[in-house]
């Protein structure tokens, strides 16, 4: 399967036009990073149809259609994540994050938050303040693979063990999934149409578009950074309580960035202020966190009729897993991907891909939603909700199928694509988006800047 026959497949889904299919132009083919899966196709698919969604919604709105080309090694890379702040590039993983083998299997700890790791290693019997990676390693290597597994879920720590894809398919949460689409578009209540702002054509697709992105962890960060690059004014809410991870300084282009806290009346009436003049909701909790908060997508669309809500969750919302913590890379390991790559290696030792391939393809999933719900808002009214997982974007890219000798390459190199701006954090050098409008360039208008910096108050 190509990259546009993919991209067909995601547009068909939403029930798009058919029409602005042939104006998106795609280039190159997998191999472009090393790896046995088409991580290629992934990125350019999502990448290409998250701009060319912007770009029908605008068409929408009154402007021509324009062309989106998509370079698969650029998006590819761009998948990546890569930055530096002041020339230095940070190591993005904890040195007690990673894989880790047991007496009958390997497991991964997520320990990038001091909550996460503190928890793992007090669970392995050892004392945070002193231990070292050793100790973990030989602890680990006294513990079963799901027993640490169990025993980490049931204390809310971010921990999996490494499964076969035939194993993860024996299991309830895989089967659970097997039935559910790449992602769902529902219509959730009844609104009229939602006036946007008159655009034009020298204006980017998206541009009067307001967004609230109460995402912290990579897939929807980088969702709202594309919105933000496609025109959005794209507001990230951040509570003053929790830490962020060193990729805020790159998912953070584009966007406004302020302070609420949630868990306080001052933080919910900043929020209900928002939501009263926005367009797109878009958060990353797990099923029932944001319900319990007062801001559910059946709440906020009562609070603003016609909005769009997108919700990510790392295991979907049904199935014995809905409720567990998951990023990327646990992901990765529970349901598979670690081990086919392993034994794709020759080696038949665990690897990981050569990006955080669900978190990104699915943060582009997660604006491609949104700007598909949009134009279905347009043209129908209503409010929208739109559902993706990181589980289900890797049973997706299974689908994709598997590419010979694709580890045989090595990486390429990035430096031709990346650009480099002032930022609240430092001189930021990152890579440019992928995605080529003919006729409005996408473009990060606002540098990145640290939580809290502007008020809460949309733009004039």
């Amino acid at each position: 399967m190509n990259a546009s026959e993919v991209l067909g497949g995601i547009w068909r889904q939403a029930g798009l036009p058919e029409e602005a299919l042939p104006f998106a132009r795609l280039t190159g083919a997998d191999p472009v990073l090393p790896s046995s899966f088409a991580v290629g196709a992934a990125a350019q698919s999502t990448i290409a149809a998250a701009a060319l969604a912007a770009c029908e919604l605008a068409h929408a709105r009154g402007v021509p259609r324009q062309d989106v080309s998509v370079d698969m090694l650029h998006a590819a890379l761009e998948c990546t994540g890569w930055f530096s702040l002041d020339g230095h590039v940070a190591d993005i993983w904890d040195k007690f994050s990673g894989l880790y083998p047991c007496a009958d299997g390997w497991v991964r700890v997520h320990a990038n938050f001091a909550h996460h790791r503190d928890g793992a290693l007090r669970l392995m019997k050892l004392d945070p303040a002193t231990a070292t990676r050793a100790d973990a390693e030989a602890a680990m290597a006294t513990w079963k693979a799901r027993d640490f597994e169990d025993a980490a879920a049931a204390q809310g720590l971010v921990v999996t063990a490494l499964r076969s894809f035939d194993e993860w398919d024996a299991t309830p949460q895989a089967q659970a999934l097997a039935t559910q689409p790449l992602f769902t578009i529902e219509r959730i209540g009844d609104a009229a149409p939602l006036p946007l702002p008159a655009l034009n054509e020298d204006q980017r697709p998206l541009s009067g578009v307001r967004v609230l992105d109460l995402t912290r962890i990579l897939a929807g960060p980088v969702g709202g950074k594309a919105l933000a690059a496609y025109g959005a004014d794209v507001m990230l809410i951040n509570s003053p309580k929790l830490p962020n991870i060193e990729a805020i300084a790159d998912t953070s282009r584009g966007k406004l960035s302020a302070h609420a806290d949630l868990r306080t009346d001052e933080g919910r009436a900043t929020l209900h202020e928002l939501i009263a003049d926005a367009h797109v909701f878009v958060q990353g909790y797990r099923p029932g966190g944001m319900a319990a908060l007062g801001f559910g997508p059946r709440e906020v669309s009562a609070l603003r009729p016609g909005i769009v809500c997108v919700s990510l969750t790392a295991y979907g919302t049904q199935g014995p897993w809905a409720q567990r913590r998951g990023f990327d890379s646990l992901v990765q390991t529970a349901t598979g991907f670690n081990d086919a790559e392993g034994k794709a290696a020759g080696d038949g030792k665990p690897r990981a891909l050569p990006m955080q391939i669900l978190d990104e393809a699915t943060g582009y999933l997660m604006a491609f939603g949104a700007a598909a719900a949009l134009w279905r808002q347009q043209r129908e009214g209503g409010s929208w909700h739109v559902q993706v997982s990181l589980a289900q974007t890797g049973r997706w890219l299974r689908s994709l199928g598997r590419v010979a000798d694709g580890l045989a390459i090595a990486k390429p190199s990035s430096t031709r694509y990346v650009e480099t701006s002032k930022s609240g954090f430092g001189e930021l050098a990152a890579l440019r988006h992928s995605a080529q409008l003919s006729r409005t360039p996408a473009a990060y208008a606002r540098p990145s800047v640290p939580p809290g910096t502007d008020a809460p108050v949309w733009p004039v």
